[in-house]
C-alpha cells in the first residue's frame, strides 16, 4: 500500500523525522490516488506533498511547472537525495530533450518536470501517454485561472491534455489562490471533486506593517529599517527596474547590496542570485522576477518599496522571509502614486473592451493583415499588440498561414471584461489591505479563505501592537484626536457606516488624519471594520464598512488610543510632486523609425509567425526584441545573454537573428 510507505520514505529519502503541519493529510490523500487541490503558502513544504506520495506510488510522476528556475532547483534537490529526476524545457537543446524522452519510455525516470508549453508540441502528449503515469502534479496551478494574479495562456491547454494521462490522480498546488481562483482551478483541470486542503496561511513569526510614504523618502526609510545587522539578509522589492538600481546603489554605501531585474544579463542575474544564496550579498533590491525557486531560509526582512499589484503576489513575496521559523519582518512602503502607476500599466496590458470590439468588428467583414488592421484601428504598436494578444487568448481571433487575422465566432467580450475587471479589483484589494485597520495576518487569512484558522489576532503586526514596529511610529492621542474619536462614535450611533460616508461627516478633518484615528480606534478595540460590496451597472463595487464594537466608549485621555506619528503619519495623498503618476518612459528601440535593426527584427518575426502559424508575440515578445536591438549580439553566447532568449530560442532562430544584426552594422 502506498500509504504505508510514506513515513519510511520521509525518513530514509528526505531525511525528515516527521511531517510539517498539514503535510501528512495531503500526502495520504495523494498516495491513495485521490485528486487534490492544495493551497499552502510559500515555504510551507508543498513540494513534498507530491514528491513523497509520487515515490510511494512508484512509477513516474509528471510535474508541470511554468518556472524554469524552480524546475532546475527541484531536479537538483531530488537528484541530491538519489531520486531519478529529469526535465524538458526551452533551456535544453533538442538532443538533451530526446534523450530524456528515451529514458522516460524505458521507465528510468521517477520524476519528469516539464514546462506547460511542451504539451502544445505535436506528438509530445501522446508520447507521454505511451506509459502509464503514477501521478500528475500541476505546480503554480493559479496560472490556469483567468481570475488569478499570474494567469498564463499556455496553461489553458492542461484541462484538455490531462485526460490522456488518466487514471493517474492529479494534484494541483499553489501558494496563492482565493476561493474564486480555487473553484476555477478545479473547473479548468476537470478535478471538481478533488479533496481541498487550504492550509497554513498564518505565519506566527512574521511581523507585518505598512507605512504610507512618498517615494523620495523611501530610500531613507530603507536605510533605517535595514541598519541593524539582525534585519539582514533582506529582499527589497521595487516596481521598476530603475528603482532597483537606484535603491541598491544607496544601500551599497553601507551594505553588500545588489540590484536584480530581467533587464540584466543572465550571468549578472545568476551572480546576484548565487551570491545572495551563499551569503556573499546581504540585500537584493529586485523586481518580482527575483525569488521564485530561491530556497534561503534565513531571510530576516522583506521590504516592498512600492505597492504590489495584488494581495496574492504580496503574500507570496513576504513568504520568503523567516522560513527558518525565527522572527522576521515584512514592511510595505506605499503611496497614492503607486496605485496610479499600476492602473496605467494595467490599462496598457488590458486595453478597454471597446478597442477589442472595434478590432473584432472590422475583422468580421473579412480577414486583414496586421498592418492594415493596425492602420484602421489607429493604435500605437504596443496597444495594438496587446489588443491582438487579448483577442487571441480569449479566442476572439485566429491567425492564418498568410499572416492574416481572422475573426472567430467565440463569445470573448464577457470573459475578457470580467478578467480585466478582476485585475483592477485585485489592485483595489491591495490598496484596502495597505490602508486597512486591524490585524494584518487575520486579513490575509480571510483573503485566502483558510477555514481552519482560529481568526485570532497575531499580536505582532502594526494593527495589533504598535510598539514593536520597526518602520512606523505611534504616540498617545492628542486632545484634538480624542475629540475626533468621540465624534466618530457619535456619528456611528450604534450603526455601521461606510468609511467614505464617515470621513465626509467629519470634514474638514483631513482624510489622512481621519484614517490614522480610525486605525487607532480599531487597535484599541473601539471600532471594527469589514469589507462589503454592492452591485452597480453589473459591476461589483467593494468598500470598507465601519461599526462601533459592542459597549464601546472612549474615556478621556484614553491611554489605549495610539495614533501614527512621524514617518507613518505622512499623508498618502498626492500632494508632493513625486507622488503624481508618471507615464513610464518608452523603452529604447520601441519606435521602428529610430532603429533599422528593430524594424528588421519585427519583419523577421512577422514572417516567422506566418510560416509557423502562431501569433508573432509567441515567437519573441516586444521586450525581447528591444533587448536584442539594444545589445546587438555578435555571437550565440551574446544572444543567449539577452534576457528572454533561452538555449532553444538561440538554437532555433539564432542564425537568422545574428545575420540581421550583422547586416545592420
Amino acid at each position: 500500500m502506498p500509504e504505508a510507505r510514506l513515513l519510511p520514505l520521509l525518513r530514509d529519502v528526505f531525511g525528515h523525522a516527521a511531517f510539517r503541519p498539514s503535510q501528512e493529510d495531503v500526502c495520504r490523500a495523494v498516495a491513495r490516488g485521490e485528486d487534490v487541490l492544495l493551497v499552502m503558502p510559500t515555504g510551507a513544504g508543498k513540494s513534498l506533498c507530491y514528491q513523497l506520495p509520487g515515490l510511494a506510488r512508484g512509477g513516474t510522476t509528471l510535474v508541470i511547472s511554468p518556472l524554469l528556475s524552480l524546475i532546475e532547483d527541484q531536479v537538483h534537490k531530488l537528484r541530491a537525495v538519489g531520486v531519478a529526476a529529469e526535465r524538458i524545457h526551452s533551456g535544453l537543446d533538442r538532443a538533451e530533450s530526446r534523450e530524456v524522452c528515451r529514458k522516460y519510455l524505458r521507465g528510468e525516470i521517477a520524476f519528469l518536470f516539464i514546462a506547460p508549453e511542451r504539451l502544445a508540441v505535436p506528438g509530445f502528449p501522446e508520447m507521454l501517454a505511451k506509459r502509464p503515469l503514477s501521478l500528475v502534479a500541476v505546480d503554480e496551478a493559479h496560472c490556469i485561472s483567468q481570475w488569478g494574479h499570474d494567469f498564463r495562456p499556455e496553461y489553458r491547454m492542461l484541462g484538455a491534455r490531462l485526460p490522456l494521462f488518466r487514471p493517474a490522480p492529479v494534484v494541483a498546488l499553489t501558494a496563492t489562490a482565493t476561493p474564486e481562483v480555487q473553484d476555477d482551478i478545479a473547473k479548468q483541470l476537470g478535478i471538481g471533486q478533488a479533496a481541498r486542503f487550504i492550509r497554513g496561511f498564518r505565519r506566527e513569526n512574521l511581523h507585518i506593517e505598512a507605512l504610507p510614504l512618498v517615494p523620495s523618502r523611501r530610500g531613507e526609510a530603507l536605510r533605517a529599517i535595514l541598519a541593524p545587522e539582525a534585519r539582514r539578509p533582506a529582499i527589497v522589492y521595487a516596481n521598476a527596474r530603475r528603482d532597483t538600481e537606484v535603491l541598491a546603489a544607496e544601500l551599497a554605501r553601507k551594505h553588500r547590496a545588489a540590484p536584480y531585474h530581467a533587464g540584466l544579463a543572465k550571468d549578472e542575474r545568476e551572480r546576484v542570485q548565487m551570491g545572495f544564496s551563499r551569503g556573499d550579498i546581504d540585500v537584493v533590491v529586485a523586481t518580482v522576477a527575483f525569488g521564485m525557486g530561491i530556497d534561503k531560509a534565513d531571510v530576516r526582512t522583506v521590504v516592498h518599496a512600492g505597492l504590489p499589484a495584488s494581495v496574492e503576489g504580496y503574500y507570496q513575496e513576504i513568504g520568503r522571509a523567516g522560513r527558518d521559523g525565527a522572527p522576521a519582518h515584512a514592511v510595505l512602503l506605499y503611496g497614492y502614486g503607486d496605485k496610479r502607476t499600476h492602473e496605467f500599466l494595467l490599462g496598457r496590458s488590458y486595453p478597454e473592451l471597446d478597442v477589442l470590439m472595434r478590432a473584432h468588428k472590422l475583422l468580421r467583414h473579412g480577414p486583414m493583415d496586421r498592418q492594415a488592421l493596425q492602420h484602421k484601428l489607429d493604435l500605437d504598436e504596443e496597444t495594438f499588440e496587446r489588443t491582438l494578444e487579448q483577442l487571441w487568448v480569449h479566442n476572439g481571433i485566429t491567425f492564418g498561414t498568410d499572416d492574416d487575422v481572422y475573426a472567430s465566432d467565440a463569445k470573448f467580450a464577457g470573459p475578457y471584461a470580467a478578467q480585466r475587471a478582476a485585475r483592477f479589483a485585485q489592485l483595489s484589494s491591495m490598496v484596502r489591505y495597505a490602508e486597512g485597520s486591524g490585524c494584518r495576518m487575520v486579513a490575509m487569512v480571510k483573503h485566502f479563505g483558510d477555514r481552519n484558522d482560529s481568526g485570532e489576532g497575531c499580536g505582532i503586526c502594526d494593527g495589533c501592537d504598535p510598539d514593536i514596529c520597526i518602520a512606523r511610529e505611534f504616540g498617545a492621542a492628542s486632545a484634538m484626536e480624542e475629540e475626533a474619536a468621540g465624534r466618530i462614535l457619535r456619528e456611528l450611533g450604534g450603526k455601521s457606516r461606510s468609511m467614505g460616508q464617515l470621513a465626509r461627516a467629519l470634514e474638514p478633518l483631513a482624510r489622512d488624519a481621519f484614517g490614522h484615528i480610525v486605525d487607532a480606534m480599531v487597535r484599541a478595540g473601539v471600532l471594527s471594520t469589514e469589507v462589503a460590496s454592492f452591485e452597480k451597472d453589473g459591476e461589483r463595487i467593494s468598500f470598507v464598512r465601519v461599526r462601533a464594537c459592542e459597549g464601546a466608549s472612549l474615556p478621556s485621555a484614553s491611554p489605549t488610543l495610539r495614533v501614527a506619528r512621524g514617518s507613518g503619519a505622512k499623508p498618502s495623498a498626492p500632494a508632493p510632486a513625486e507622488e503624481k503618476a508618471v507615464r513610464p518612459k518608452r523603452r529604447r528601440g520601441v519606435q521602428e523609425d529610430l532603429s533599422q535593426l528593430h524594424g528588421a527584427l519585427r519583419d523577421w518575426r512577422r514572417q516567422t509567425a506566418k510560416s509557423t502559424q502562431v501569433p508573432a508575440f509567441r515567437i519573441l515578445s516586444d521586450r525581447v526584441l528591444d533587448q536584442i536591438a539594444e545589445a546587438r549580439p555578435r555571437d550565440l553566447d551574446a544572444l543567449r545573454a539577452c534576457p528572454g532568449v533561452g538555449a532553444a530560442i538561440a538554437k532555433k532562430y539564432g542564425g537568422a537573428i545574428l545575420e540581421l544584426v550583422a547586416s545592420s552594422r
